[in-house]
């Protein structure tokens, strides 16, 4: 597996998105499924693994922990706080909580969870708008001086945010959702990401499934399926973005690579330093995903992609109302 820079860390090209395996996309698979994919991704030369408090309301940072609790010393261990599950009398429910002792609170659980004295990299999940950036990214700072963190990130923000967050500690890594059908970070977080040496992180590479290619019809998705919810897989707006494969899947065949290579070789050609997490539950995705590192695309082909699928080719709203409310990424006029 070829290499990149996350941080101050060597890690894989390409690294593992883990929330599949225990949350958002249906029925989670078995734990040992969940391991065997992850020890799969270590054999494959994965170095970099990304997990968060929230994902199964802390069932996938214990799979992740006990999964590569022998491997502890070979990997970037990466996991977020600031949004996690909370008990109430009807249920556990996802918080937004950006407050100083809810994020001590959520590493310390996070820690535990994991199996582990230290966090490699640990994000700020969703800046929680009623708590300035400053106060939440000062308690994240507290938390490397104790030695439970050893660098910080953060997620959904915008080249505002992150600047402020970084004037109070160096931020060494911004993830957002980025792919050829999610362009927002190229408004602004990926220039201030090069001016800061921030890493920037690209989750949903291949546009939740979209860009494999196989997913054609939304009414076969399992009905918690997160995807329910996103105003791009509404029944009548995804029909309209499907005539974009027919283009997208000649340029995968010329080539030579499958359509899931060709979104995250994409990515990687878009920017050296940029560090694309795909996730899955199955194993054969996974290897198909990480062959992606070895694919080359010529000039011409990325201006073909750069032409065929972007802002103003993909219909939809990335979030709903509820869910845009909630991130800090621009959004495009």
């Amino acid at each position: 597996m070829k290499q990149r820079q996350l941080g101050p860390y060597t890690v894989s090209a390409i690294g593992l998105g883990c929330m599949n395996l225990s949350h958002a996309y249906g029925a989670p698979p078995a734990s040992g499924v969940g391991e065997a994919l992850i020890h799969r991704a270590l054999d494959l030369g994965v170095t970099m693994f990304d997990t968060a408090a929230l994902y199964g309301f802390g069932t996938n940072e214990l799979l992740v922990g006990k999964a590569l609790k022998a491997h502890r010393s070979e990997i970037t261990l990466c996991s977020k706080g600031g949004m996690a599950g909370v008990s109430f009398p009807d249920g556990v429910k996802r918080v937004i909580n950006g407050r100083p002792e809810a994020i001590r609170q959520n590493c310390e659980d996070s820690l535990a969870r994991l199996g582990t004295d230290v966090i490699d990299l640990y994000y700020l999940h969703r800046w929680d708008k009623q708590v300035p950036i400053e106060e939440s990214v000062g308690a994240m700072s507290d938390l490397v001086r104790a030695g439970k963190v050893r660098e910080i990130g953060l997620s959904e923000v915008s080249a505002n945010t992150l600047r402020k967050a970084h004037a109070v500690h160096p931020i060494a890594a911004v993830q957002t959702e980025y792919s050829l059908w999610t362009r927002n970070p190229e408004i602004a977080v990926l220039k201030a990401c090069e001016e800061l040496g921030t890493t920037f992180v690209a989750f949903s590479p291949v546009a939740r499934g979209f860009l494999c290619g196989d997913l054609r019809d939304v009414a076969t998705l399992a009905a918690n399926d997160i995807r329910r919810f996103m105003p791009r897989f509404a029944a009548d707006t995804y029909a309209s973005n499907l005539p974009l494969l027919e283009g997208y899947l000649a340029i995968a065949r010329e080539a030579g690579c499958s359509p899931a290579q060709l979104a995250l070789a994409w990515l990687l050609h878009k920017d050296s330093k940029l560090i694309p997490i795909p996730g899955t539950q199955n194993i054969r995705h996974l290897e198909d995903n990480m062959a992606a590192a070895d694919v080359v695309l010529s000039a011409a082909q990325m201006q073909q992609l750069d032409a065929l699928i972007n802002p103003q080719t993909v219909k939809g709203a990335r979030y709903n109302a509820v869910s845009a409310s909630e991130v800090d990424t621009e959004e495009f006029a």
